[in-house]
């Protein structure tokens, strides 16, 4: 049924519908998580950035913790295209069928660049950071003793957040593209932005100059490489209306 013409309840019964499926689709990636995390912990432990490192569970509870939240995150990566796909199906009936087709691509990018995210904030980030920790432990004159759960908690504060923050492009092009937002808008808004970015770079960032500019100039460069993505799109959906209207009149 078209959604142009669907009730209230009709619209919750199809929004009813597709958090079924991604329930039912959480529930296997959880399942087939599993038998990945084992392995995954283990790999992560030995890395570059924790291999020197003595990891010590300081109650009985913290590897089974450690071992839950990595199954949920890993569950939660593996089951994002599917949402990303219901949220698009949800919404698509509303875009004119070119619309359809471009935001259909935006799936397999916003996927893409949260895997970006996590790379960069791991590979990149991650390890300054811990350098940076301990180092001000060792000039302190601090016997640093590593618990697992506190490393990787610290280590999903660090790169989930990126992992997010880096959708920003495909966000800002998706708002565009259903008249939400205007790339004029974004623009005017963009010391408030920057403000915004400023402070969650400083959330989860040590203290220190070099880790916050680590941190703040790329996401100052991605908001503007979103507003000027956004740009794009917004050119190419007035010139889709503009043909649709004239299909209309014609």
């Amino acid at each position: 049924m078209n959604q142009n013409h669907m009730t209230i309840l009709e619209h919750i019964d199809e929004l009813r519908k597709r958090l079924m499926i991604i329930v039912v689709f959480f529930v296997l990636a959880i399942i087939g998580s599993f038998f990945l995390v084992e392995p995954l912990i283990n790999l992560l432990q030995n890395a570059a950035s924790a291999k020197e490192l003595t990891m010590n569970a300081f109650r009985v509870t913290d590897p089974f913790k450690v071992y839950m939240n990595m199954v949920f995150v890993l569950a939660l990566i593996f089951t994002s295209p599917v949402i990303l796909y219901q949220i698009w199906s949800f919404v698509s009936p509303g875009l004119l069928e070119r619309e359809r087709r471009v935001t259909l691509g935006y799936i397999p990018a916003s996927v893409f660049l949260f895997l970006a995210g996590l790379a960069f904030s791991y590979f990149i980030l991650f390890p300054f950071v811990m350098k940076f920790m301990l180092g001000l432990s060792g000039n302190m004159g601090i016997q640093s003793t590593i618990g697992i759960n506190e490393y990787f908690q610290f280590l999903f504060q660090i790169t989930l957040p990126f992992g997010l923050l880096f959708q920003l492009p495909v966000v800002l092009l998706f708002l565009t593209r259903l008249g939400i937002v205007t790339p004029m808008f974004l623009k005017k808004i963009r010391k408030y932005a920057y403000f915004v970015l400023f402070v969650i770079a400083a959330l989860i960032t040590p203290p220190d100059i070099v880790s916050h500019l680590m941190v703040t100039v790329p996401l100052l460069l991605l908001y503007e490489i979103s507003v000027w993505i956004a740009g794009i799109g917004y050119k190419k959906a007035l010139a889709a209306e503009a043909e649709q209207r004239e299909k209309e009149e014609a």
